[in-house]
């Protein structure tokens, strides 16, 4: 008889690489699902469900994004202050003009599975093409 036994990751063994993203004229959905699969760990053969085997993902150049047919006046974000009446709602294209970044964060984090392991701490987005983290010497990737 064999000792067939499933792999399991460890949190302590799990390699992290970064990766840089450029998203100048690419859809923000088919991005933001890419992405997710990043922050995650799918895209790895040791992907464990309890573990956040995920790598770490910036994006630049945000505010040149791409929305398809008419989600730029018909899409909006809500946020509610918990008075009556306080319920805000916000088109894309002015989320866009005044924080790119906070559009594309909020469309990946809502792909992210809703659980205790904050996959979406990992996740570093900019409106231009610079970003700090040179030193941790990001692999430019290609969605």
């Amino acid at each position: 008889m064999t000792n067939n036994k499933t792999f399991m990751a460890k949190k302590e063994s799990v390699e992290r690489c970064w990766y840089v993203i450029d998203a100048t004229d690419k859809p923000l959905g088919r991005l933001a699902s890419a992405v997710s699969k990043i922050l995650t760990g799918k895209n790895k053969p040791v992907y464990t469900p309890h573990v956040d085997c995920g790598d770490y993902v910036i994006i630049t150049n945000a505010e040149k994004i791409k929305l398809t047919g008419r989600k730029r006046q018909q899409s909006l974000v809500h946020s509610y202050s918990g008075y009556p009446g306080g319920l805000k709602a916000v088109n894309y294209a002015t989320i866009l003009e005044k924080h790119p970044e906070k559009l594309v964060e909020k469309v990946v984090k809502g792909m992210l599975p809703k659980n205790r392991l904050k996959t979406y701490l990992k996740l570093k987005v900019y409106a231009g093409p610079n970003h700090p983290h040179t030193s941790q010497k990001p692999v430019e990737l290609e969605v």
